[in-house]
């Protein structure tokens, strides 16, 4: 069995994203930290941490990679109806400590969103590299949310929750349009779901990823101020 590298707190680096593990698919370095500085280096470089409260740190980049391109965002007939109805509203930074929060109760299955974790995400949020994306119904409730980074024309979705049907998919179709207009080169899904994949996100060799960052990570983007201006046009569409 290959062994993992143990990554030191007091040292700052990952091993190459390429030398992940194939089984289990991804599994990159243990330990570390959750340091802003450390996470910053990780998503640059195309890695992330997933773990449990009773593991270690646990640090991935899978292959193939699951992304969406913000020009490929997918709208079925369905959804422009719901989205002709004019039931959400989409705003940007309002309440990231609720919606992170939310990702890691609402999910049945369990969360990898630990105490640690919110209170990293939560120093990134105030630097500015982590943001939220709530969805508001008619009645000014929050009917869903998602928060991920935000690093160069690169954008890590990281966790989202719906409380309302097709919320998340009117949450991720305003996303990717606003991100398209910013011009974001890419959003990371990082694993594949039936989800996402029905919104237009597809899976791409990690090298393939892996070169994207390194075009696009240090390109600002043409608007660094998350206010969403994109509306769904209407039923001309």
């Amino acid at each position: 069995m290959t062994s993992l590298p143990w990554l030191d707190p007091d040292q700052l680096w990952f091993p190459p994203a390429n030398e992940a593990l194939d089984d289990p698919d991804g599994l990159l370095a243990l330990g570390g930290d959750l340091s802003t500085e450390r996470l910053i280096l990780a998503y640059r470089n195309g890695i992330f941490p997933w773990y449990s409260d009773d593991q270690p740190i646990l640090w991935w980049s899978p292959n193939p990679r699951c992304v969406l391109f913000p020009n490929e965002i997918h709208v079925s007939r369905s959804l422009r109806r719901t989205l002709n109805q004019q039931r959400f509203q989409v705003t940007a930074d309002r309440h990231f400590g609720r919606i992170i929060r939310l990702c890691a109760s609402t999910r049945a299955e369990g969360t990898w969103i630990t105490e640690e974790m919110i209170a990293s995400y939560s120093e990134l949020h105030r630097m500015g590299v982590a943001h939220s994306i709530e969805i508001w119904n008619r009645r000014g409730e929050l009917a869903g949310g998602m928060y991920g980074l935000a690093i160069g024309r690169c954008f890590f979705g990281e966790s989202m929750f719906s409380l309302e049907t097709n919320a998340s998919k009117v949450l991720m179709i305003h996303l990717a349009h606003q991100l398209q207009l910013w011009g974001y080169r890419i959003m990371d899904c990082q694993v594949e779901s039936r989800h996402l994949l029905t919104m237009g996100a597809r899976t791409i060799p990690r090298e393939e990823f892996l070169s994207i960052l390194r075009m696009s990570i240090d390109q600002k983007p043409d608007q660094t101020d998350w206010t969403f201006q994109w509306r769904w046009p209407g039923p001309e569409e």
